[in-house]
């Protein structure tokens, strides 16, 4: 049998968040500790300090990260790279 070696890589899947404001993403890649400190954070921010927001313009995004190939799909919000 001939045809290509199919390397045998393990595969790791991790859940990331991010987190956006009227749509903008402010935070992208946390992970479930960040994404609670960050979330708690962000709604004490704006239901005690004066902001441009209010509680109904910040979501989130629960995804599932691969490690382990390239993926073209792989959950990334737009915008600049944060590094």
């Amino acid at each position: 049998m001939f045809g290509k070696k199919i390397s045998r890589k393990k595969i790791f899947m991790e859940k990331v968040y991010h987190i956006y404001a009227k749509k903008e993403c402010l935070y992208n890649n946390l992970n479930e500790e960040q994404f609670n400190n960050t979330w708690e954070t962000l709604k004490g921010m704006v239901g005690l300090m004066k902001t441009d927001y209010e509680l109904e313009d910040l979501s989130y995004e629960e995804c599932n990260r691969t490690h382990g190939y390239h993926s073209e799909n792989r959950n990334e919000p737009d915008g600049a790279d944060s590094y």
